[in-house]
């Protein structure tokens, strides 16, 4: 989440509804927690029986000192471990089994719908509280209701037989025992409370060191070259220093809330104790029946701690838990109607079937848009393109000039007005249907881990090698593939890291290609690579971008020179438009820019020579 998001949950009281949606992922596992709850609850029964051994042990052979029925007493002590150590196994089996596939389910469905968000939920959420949602945090709850039902089973058996068993053996003893169980529990939900706020702050913390540690691995070229080593160690050291003092806050005060329920304890069972004693010597309770009462008063209260302990985790694990069900719940601003669905699929299933082909006319309507509210990039903007006219952005920086394309992509949706492709609104007709359309080469090409050839393939996935061979020649990339050891097995590592910027951007660009897209988007393509590769692509994209709509938004205006009409943009209107020979005569915008720039390169050119 943004910064902002994340001390939000600071705020949160605990909310039912968030606990609702992870348990959701439990129920498919019922069988796990029946063995689970099941087994803990008969493990609670065995304990039970423990203590009734200890007191026959004592009043039936120890006191008397005889040796009648030692062997079924042996017998019946071995069956109860027997049946002890194979309760242990199946709940051990169990738990193991529903962690696992907890936390494979519930990354499997966070991974699924951060697939639908739209780019918006990507320009307010970070990448690092991302990653800690996803391992850290998701580990953690996982692990809290997977184990939890042993707890649970067993606490709430030994309670019950507890009860039963004390009011069966004494009622004052047991009246005694009952009488502390409020104290002990006032006290643990004071404790608990507190616990909570620090375990929020340090699940926040945690998401933000995860956050600095994706930002300084992603950016550590840019670190060296700003020489910000020094400051970025003060930082983190500043974060790091945080956290720790939040976990010892929370250290602390479990440290204190522990002895204090202890003492609670202790003095219950003093009193046990000192009434039981008194008894004993009057005649009125047998030595075994008090060494029970003890035993199973502890039985009792040790329960109660598991419950405070339950509640604990539950409440220390909540900012945990609101995180990932933020990321399970989320919607996405561009969502399909039913009715869209219905007739074309979604992402994940679509209905090719039922999809009209493309011939890429493209009208904007009276759009406007803002990222943020009050501060619009388009307004009331108008704009016609003919099936298979090549359109050139230009303009400063902040234009609007990628977000016009964005907008025709439906990476985003207008603020007001509407969008049109083959005279229809793209909100009739679903996201995939449109994207599977799309070539887009960014100016900032990312591959994905995998060869170069499974990254070209991903722009159609049942391409053959030839086809792939075929597109890495058109834009001149075949020649430096082959230079490679493995060729177009060649890993291109984690976000194309083994490769150079322009062969990356070569490799995108191929990948493009190869989905013969009937909508061409070239966003500053070519910025990144050199002037000979530059002249390879321009050759190709001339062929290529025949009969199909495109649009280029270019900073060197050179690569722009052959397109059908030229727009200026300028604060998200269109100061100019024209053909490069159009503009060049009015002497207007396009003509300083682009004199400018040529002026800037004649003077590179000389310099170079020099």
């Amino acid at each position: 989440m943004s910064m902002i998001d994340e001390k939000d949950y600071q705020n949160k009281k605990i909310n039912p509804q968030t606990w609702k949606v992870i348990l959701k992922f439990a129920l498919r596992y019922k069988k796990a927690y029946i063995c689970i709850i099941g087994g803990g609850m008969i493990a609670g029964i065995v304990d039970l029986c423990m203590s009734f051994m200890t007191m026959w042990a004592i009043d039936g052979f120890m006191i008397p000192g005889t040796m009648k029925n030692l062997p079924l007493f042996v017998g019946a002590i071995l069956g109860l471990q027997a049946l002890g150590c194979l309760l242990t196994l199946i709940i051990v089996r169990s738990g193991g089994f529903l962690e696992s596939n907890l936390c494979a389910d519930v990354r499997q469905d966070a991974f699924h719908k951060l697939q639908t968000m739209s780019f918006s939920y990507f320009d307010k959420t970070a990448v690092g509280f991302l990653i800690s949602k996803l391992t850290n945090d998701i580990s953690r709850i996982m692990d809290l209701i997977s184990w939890m039902g042993i707890d649970l089973g067993w606490s709430v058996m030994a309670i019950i037989a507890s009860l039963i068993a004390m009011f069966a053996v004494n009622l004052k003893l047991a009246l005694i025992t009952v009488a502390s169980v409020p104290l002990l529990v006032i006290v643990s939900i004071i404790f608990q409370k507190r616990i909570l706020k620090y375990q929020r702050e340090t699940r926040k913390l945690n998401s933000m060191i995860t956050s600095a540690f994706n930002e300084g691995i992603s950016g550590a070229q840019t670190t060296k070259t700003l020489v910000r080593e020094e400051l970025n160690n003060e930082d983190f050291h500043e974060l790091t220093g945080n956290m720790k003092a939040a976990s010892i806050r929370a250290a602390m005060i479990s440290a204190v809330y522990l002895p204090v329920a202890n003492l609670i304890i202790s003095l219950a069972v003093g009193f046990i104790v000192i009434k039981g004693g008194h008894d004993v010597l009057g005649g009125l309770l047998t030595v075994g029946q008090l060494n029970f009462f003890i035993s199973i008063g502890n039985m009792m209260f040790q329960p109660i701690r598991n419950f405070a302990g339950i509640f604990s985790d539950f409440q220390s694990s909540q900012a945990a838990a609101e995180r990932v069900v933020d990321v399970l719940t989320a919607t996405s601003d561009i969502i399909d109607t039913p009715e869209v669905t219905a007739q074309y699929g979604d992402s994940f299933n679509p209905k090719k079937e039922n999809w009209e082909p493309i011939t890429g006319d493209v009208e904007f309507k009276n759009v406007s848009f803002w990222y943020k509210e009050n501060e619009p990039v388009l307004k009331d903007f108008n704009l016609k393109i003919n099936a298979g006219e090549n359109i050139a952005f230009v303009g400063a920086t902040g234009g609007g000039k990628s977000t016009i394309v964005n907008l025709i992509c439906r990476f985003y949706e207008p603020c007001e007005g509407e969008i049109l492709i083959d005279g229809v609104n793209v909100k009739a007709r679903s996201q995939l249907w449109l994207q599977s359309s799309l070539g887009y080469v960014l100016q900032t090409p990312h591959l994905f881990s995998g060869s170069i050839k499974e990254n070209i393939r991903y722009g159609r996935l049942d391409a053959t090698d030839e086809e792939i061979e075929t597109a890495a020649k058109m834009v001149g990339a075949h020649e430096f593939i082959l230079k490679l050891e493995k060729g177009y097995d060649t890993e291109a590592g984690e976000g194309g890291n083994l490769m150079s910027t322009g062969q990356k951007q070569l490799v995108s660009f191929a990948r493009a290609i190869l989905a013969k897209p009937k909508i061409f988007v070239l966003d500053e393509a070519t910025s990144s690579i050199d002037t000979e590769s530059e002249m390879k692509i321009e050759a190709a994209v001339n062929t290529l971008l025949k009969d199909r709509t495109s649009f280029i938004i270019a900073h060197r205006l050179s690569t722009v020179r052959n397109a059908d009409k030229i727009l200026v943009i300028d604060d998200g209107e269109i100061a100019e438009q024209g053909s490069h020979k159009e503009l060049m005569q009015q002497k207007g915008r396009y003509y300083e820019l682009y004199m400018n720039q040529f002026k800037s390169e004649q003077f590179e050119k000389s310099l170079a020579v020099l």
